[in-house]
């Protein structure tokens, strides 16, 4: 059975404010990790969530793995991130 990729807002609006084909390759590599997405993420030491590359990108994730659901927290630039997330 698939996992349901849902979307922070915040998510939401990077998505339709950042270029068209950055967009259309995160929401692809969304699509593809729903299958196993623990082919793809990483857990994080320090964090209580998991990290997936698309590039240059990183989004920070919550698994939810009894009801299925990948619950995208926040997506930025890698230089960004890690420095935003502390905030």
């Amino acid at each position: 059975m698939n996992y349901h990729v849902r979307l922070h807002p915040q998510v939401d609006k990077f998505l339709r404010k950042c270029e068209a084909n950055l967009s259309v390759r995160i929401k692809n590599k969304l699509w593809e990790i729903r299958e196993n997405p623990f082919a793809f993420i990483e857990r994080l030491e320090t964090q209580d969530f998991y990290k997936l590359r698309i590039g240059d990108y990183r989004a920070l994730i919550d698994v939810d793995l009894k009801r299925k659901i990948i619950f995208v927290r926040y997506i930025d630039h890698r230089k960004k991130i890690y420095k935003n997330m502390n905030k």
